[in-house]
């Protein structure tokens, strides 16, 4: 129940409705018990077939009679204390005169300030019957029947503008709370935002779907209610229970004895629905999480016929929240029945010595005093009417507490993620950041993803002890298999997630101290997995640099080859990609996310296996504008293998094993030095002869950039003709039959040689 209190600060902008609301509960509170007080007059026309005028005077007498009597005892008391005081000053009074004079006058005030209280309450009934007799009663008609009839109207015209102002409380207090929901989505959308990629990737899409639905929902249900019925029912409670008091007090003492037990009931109850609510909650984030991850992977569920699997788990899922749903509804209902019970033995517990009272005409039972005085059938009728308003409002409230304790469970969880802290923060006093025009340094790098409290951590870090120095303008090429720590590495210096351990700098200035902001504005980002908008290619592009103009745009456009196929298109620039550039090949989309990094004109550029699910066409176009693009630019190619296509840009190869940096320096250097990039090289060249196609027509200089050097032949024959020797294959290797024919010198596929990777 806590977090209902955080909420106050959401509530407060919108606190002049909230107030109003409060103040038509309280006249709901109002017209309800006038409406039950009503049933008074009622039995005393209908079964003591008393005139209310004849009434009014008897009860006005009756007043004035006693209100007399009270006062002249009052006066009495005065006299008597005043004499009391005077002889309390004579000096000749012994030590034991003077305590037990003192003694009397205590018991003597005592006395006076009980008949003052009594005289209060009579001069104030006189004055209540005075005002009931001249203001009503004397407007009322004299024929039984028809004041009958006048006051069921009036209570039929107070039960209708009763409804009104519930309508009314009603409708301000959902206002309030959609208005409340939408600032706290807002506002954990705001967070999620803020927070580090690891942390947010940590709490999942799903997990967070459903914080933003179904618990923003629930949360704004127990809103709705504790503004509404939960101010509105207890207000008609207190509203009879201080009639109920003014009618007898000692049953209505009485009545309340199971209070304690009703409050130990609901506290019990109301702990086992908001874990029950907790792990619904979790069983519903399960769902969210199935159907996005089955939508997301369409066509992998089509190809491979996985719809039953997925039906399969989507059931499982469905029936664990089933079971844990179930759990709730069966706490739910025993509330109800549970309160009405209670309420009822309540009620007896007023309602049965009452009627012995009334039966037998005293005001005592076992010698216990019960009234003040002999009740009648009305002031009975009349105290079992408010006990079972009390009761009524009691029984509402019960109904809406397992949604109370539902909402509360919504809560933690919404709180829990706005609570949430970042791992990345930013530097309390942040340095200047001048575009970035020297080095970029990553020293001793240690590194390894965030664990939950249910994960166990990895024996083997992601990254260990990683150095390494780039020059500004280098373009380097990161590589190594699948789980090396290639990415992670590179994706250090956005700050996606900042090391355990060492150090990453730019122009020797540590990226921890620069703001987060003027850190990525100087770097451009492509993905593996090409992240459009469902918006235009054009807006798409300008997401990069949303303050540039027409010509900027179109020139990034140009340079990243998007203007070849968008020129095809009927709306040109202005097409629409649809939800995640799903109208557009794998390849335009990859322009379109290189025009943007273009567009941001970054002085470090990244892509994180930028071609490896394009076409060859793709790829050749992609290559052409990081050519042109690259230059003065630091650049790091993430790539899992290394295409000749690339090689007479790249300064510089990292390669990357196990979480280790294995190896820097130009390609002829590391295919001759470095086993690991050996193995990536020859796989890859493996792979580009083993596919088939159509013939394409190569230009001679296209073929020098991709053809490998005689150094590269001879390492990939040997190793071809040692796997040929382990499996009994005695045919040549192609390399070496490539390198005879590529032995005369008048062909025109002569391997010229190729200019150093460095420059």
């Amino acid at each position: 129940m806590n977090n209902f209190a955080r909420a106050l600060p959401y509530l407060w902008p919108f606190r002049k409705r909230l107030f109003l609301s409060i103040l038509f509960a309280v006249l709901v509170a109002i017209l309800w018990g006038t409406n039950l007080t009503a049933i008074y007059p009622v039995v005393k026309v209908m079964l003591e077939n008393k005139d209310l005028v004849v009434y009014a005077d008897e009860q006005i007498a009756a007043a004035t009679e006693e209100s007399d009597a009270l006062s002249k005892k009052v006066n009495d008391l005065t006299e008597r204390r005043a004499e009391f005081e005077a002889q309390l000053t004579n000096e000749n009074l012994s030590k034991k005169q003077y305590e037990q004079l003192e003694h009397e006058k205590d018991r003597l005030i005592g006395q006076l300030s009980d008949k003052q209280t009594s005289l209060s309450k009579a001069t104030s009934e006189l004055s209540l019957w005075t005002w009931v007799k001249s203001d009503i009663i004397e407007h009322l008609p004299r024929d039984k029947f028809d004041v009958l009839a006048v006051l069921l109207a009036a209570l039929l015209i107070a039960t209708i503008i009763k409804g009104i102002f519930v309508v009314i409380q009603e409708t301000l207090i959902s206002s309030v709370v959609e208005l409340t929901t939408i600032n706290l989505r807002k506002e954990c959308f705001k967070k999620v935002l803020s927070l580090d990629y690891q942390t947010v990737h940590h709490h999942g899409t799903g997990d967070l779907l459903s914080r933003f639905t179904n618990d923003l929902n629930l949360f704004g249900l127990g809103l709705r209610l504790a503004g509404g019925k939960i101010i509105r029912e207890p207000l008609k409670a207190i509203a009879c229970m201080g009639i109920a008091f003014m009618v007898n007090w000692r049953l209505t003492l009485l009545s309340l004895l199971m209070g304690p037990l009703i409050a130990i009931v609901f506290n019990r109850i109301g702990k086992r629905l908001k874990h029950a609510s907790h792990r619904m909650m979790e069983s519903m984030s399960r769902i969210y999480q199935t159907l996005e991850e089955t939508f997301d992977n369409l066509k992998v569920v089509i190809a491979f016929n996985g719809a039953p699997t997925h039906r399969r788990r989507f059931h499982r899922e469905n029936k664990e929240y089933y079971n844990k749903m179930l759990r709730i509804i069966k706490l739910d209902a025993l509330t109800s029945p549970t309160t009405e019970t209670l309420g009822m033995i309540a009620g007896f517990m007023a309602v049965l010595p009452g009627t012995y009272l009334v039966l037998r005409g005293t005001t005592e039972i076992w010698g216990i005093q019960l009234a003040a005085e002999p009740m009648t059938i009305a002031s009975l009728i009349v105290l079992y009417a408010m006990l079972a308003g009390i009761i009524d409002p009691i029984r509402k409230l019960s109904t809406t507490y397992s949604k109370l304790r539902r909402s509360s469970a919504a809560a933690d969880r919404i709180f829990e993620l706005l609570d949430t802290e970042t791992l990345v923060k930013e530097p309390e006093t942040p340095l200047s950041f001048p575009r970035h025009s020297q080095s970029i340094s990553f020293r001793r790098i240690e590194f390894d993803y965030f664990c939950g409290a249910q994960e166990k951590k990895r024996e083997q870090q992601i990254l260990s002890g990683v150095d390494l120095d780039v020059n500004a303008g280098e373009v380097i090429v990161v590589v190594g298999e699948n789980g090396s720590g290639k990415s992670t590495l590179v994706n250090l210096l956005p700050r996606y997630y900042d090391p355990d351990y060492g150090t990453v700098e730019i122009d020797g200035i540590n990226i921890r101290d620069v703001k987060l902001k003027d850190l990525r504005a100087q770097i451009g980002v492509v993905t593996q997995e090409t992240l459009l908008f469902d918006n235009t290619i054009y807006d798409n592009i300008r997401y990069g640099k949303p303050e540039a103009n027409s010509e900027e745009i179109i020139e990034a456009a140009r340079q990243a080859n998007v203007l070849d196929f968008s020129e095809q298109l009927p709306d040109g620039l202005q097409t629409w990609v649809g939800e995640k550039g799903g109208r557009l090949s794998g390849g335009q989309r990859q322009r379109i996310a290189l025009a943007r990094a273009f567009l941001s004109d970054p002085s470090i550029l990244i892509l994180d296996e930028a071609t490896s699910a394009i076409d060859a066409q793709s790829e050749i176009l992609i290559h052409e504008a990081l050519r042109q693009f690259s230059v003065n630019r630091t650049v790091f190619l993430i790539t899992h293998s290394v295409s000749p296509g690339i090689l007479d840009f790249v300064s510089r190869i990292a390669v990357m094993d196990q979480g280790q940096l294995v190896a820097v320096g130009p390609h002829d250097t590391l295919i001759l030095s470095c086993p690991v990039y050996q193995k990536l090289y020859q796989a890859q060249t493996h792979q580009r002869s083993s596919r088939t196609g159509p013939i394409q027509t190569v230009h001679t200089d296209d073929f020098e950039r991709l053809s490998p050097s005689a150094e590269e032949q001879d390492y990939m024959a040997e190793v071809e003709d040692q796997e040929a020797a382990a499996t009994g294959d005695s045919s040549p290797s192609i390399l070496k039959l490539d390198r005879s024919t590529n032995s005369n010198p008048t062909s025109p596929n002569t391997q010229p040689k190729r200019k150093d990777a460095t420059g």
